[in-house]
């Protein structure tokens, strides 16, 4: 959590004499008075996939110019976008939002609520993560239920959540919601006793309320919010129900799984390092990340129960966007496969890595910022897409043409990405024209199983 640390339906590209008219459309998703929207989250219904929900926050305006979280939702399939603020009763900070649809079309939107951090002695101290669902595609939300909150209390402060629902079809815990998070003793300390550990909660009635948080993680981080804190936990579900959790840290990727729906979790693993660390410098942005994503393929094809976990590291010298899978559970894992195809070692950095496994076809997708034939801070887009149960990716430019980051702009931590029946929706931020940065969505259709595009 760093809020303080710091397009149009067809795009046309004129150059000269000649235009390219691009393949997918690229759409704007924030509204045109939105200040500085980051930290995206994106998920199609699964019982209608017209439908689709996304949040992210964005500053707000006076009298409350703080950090607030916002929903969008798309009824046409990502085509045009209505946006709802998150309701705010207590005037708090918002932020980190992440949402999901369980299969009956209820949406959940996790996000931060908070106040006092990094103050000492505040007038005014709150710290939690607050869940609203929809059970109308995001059009309405439901009053906010606590999963944890501390008041009058920054300490401990709780952070960066992941969220998943069981939509697994043989599961006998289906419609649960897991939460994962990162909890820090003292938000942003350098003391050495200062610690951050992942929790866990879940709720049985439908995100009506969540059971008493527990800690999860056997080691501990540090406190600094970079490469030694313990962070980026994202759950995912088998097909059978069990709960899979990784995160990322001092000792690497760290893995974690439950074969009781979360009641209990078995010893941590660690499945792989992460030179570089997850908290690296790319010019432009005041620091990127190489966060793990986690997904599982709950489809009836070749790879069903497959679990991947999608990360960046710089174990060749530059940062590169890698995936590995396991196909027993989390015991043994693959070799990491390299996601970006442009040249080894070639100095070029991709950042801010997001993973959806298609829940129909079983392909893994995954959206990444790539500046592979850019220089210095200007950026452009990619979704690699893999159907052959990640052993090879495809990459796909996305349309949406190169911009320069601004590191006086606060560029938030992640982007977002969902598919479902062939549909792939990679979210992001961007600057435009004018060097604003706004939430855009890109809209691909592939033929299922295939890396085909159907137009």
């Amino acid at each position: 959590m760093r809020l303080f640390n710091s397009l149009i339906a067809l795009v046309v590209l004129t150059c000269a004499s000649f235009a390219v008219t691009f393949a997918q459309k690229v759409v704007r998703v924030s509204d045109p008075d939105a200040i500085s929207p980051a930290e995206v989250s994106i998920a199609i219904n699964p019982k209608n996939p017209d439908n689709v929900v996304a949040a992210s926050f964005a500053v707000g305006r006076p009298p409350r110019a703080r950090y607030g979280s916002y929903n969008y939702a798309s009824m046409d399939g990502g085509h045009t976008w209505k946006t709802i603020p998150v309701a705010d009763p207590a005037g708090l900070t918002q932020g980190d939002d992440v949402v999901y649809f369980g299969n009956n079309g209820t949406a959940y939107h996790i996000h931060l609520s908070f106040e006092g951090i990094r103050v000492a002695r505040p007038p005014r101290a709150e710290s939690g993560m607050l869940v609203e669902s929809s059970a109308d595609g995001g059009l309405t939300w439901a009053e906010a239920v606590p999963a944890i909150n501390h008041v009058n209390t920054v300490i401990p402060f709780e952070d960066k959540p992941g969220i998943v629902v069981d939509n697994a079809s043989q599961s006998r815990h289906k419609g649960n919601v897991y939460l994962a998070w990162t909890r820090f003793d003292i938000y942003g300390s350098n003391d050495p006793d200062c610690h951050s550990h992942i929790y866990f909660t879940r709720s049985t009635d439908g995100g009506k309320s969540f059971a008493m948080p527990v800690r999860i993680s056997d080691g501990a981080g540090d406190c600094r919010d970079s490469d030694n804190t313990v962070e980026g936990a994202v759950p995912a579900v088998a097909p059978n129900g069990d709960v899979y959790i990784v995160w990322a840290g001092p000792l690497g990727l760290v893995f974690k799984k439950s074969t009781d729906a979360g009641l209990t979790f078995g010893k941590e693993k660690v499945i792989s390092q992460m030179p570089g660390g997850w908290d690296f410098p790319v010019a432009g942005l005041e620091r990127a990340n190489g966060m793990p994503a986690t997904g599982v393929d709950l489809s009836n094809g070749p790879q069903k129960g497959t679990l991947y976990v999608n990360w960046i590291d710089a174990r060749n010298g530059d940062p590169d966007v890698f995936v590995m899978s396991s196909k027993d559970g989390g015991e043994t894992w693959s070799s990491p496969v390299r996601v970006n195809d442009d040249p080894l070692k070639n100095g070029k950095e991709q950042f801010f890595t997001w993973m959806s496994v298609d829940p129909t076809d079983g392909s893994v997708n995954i959206v990444f910022y790539d500046r592979r034939d850019t220089n210095g801070a200007m950026t452009k887009l990619v979704m690699a897409r893999s159907v052959d149960g990640g052993k090879t990716f495809v990459n796909h430019a996305i349309d949406q043409p190169a911009f320069k980051c601004d590191d006086k702009v606060f560029f938030g931590d992640y982007t977002g990405i969902s598919a479902y029946n062939g549909r792939v929706l990679p979210m992001f931020m961007n600057f435009d024209e004018q060097k604003k940065l706004v939430v855009s969505v890109a809209l691909f259709h592939f033929k299922p199983g295939t890396q085909e595009r159907v137009e």
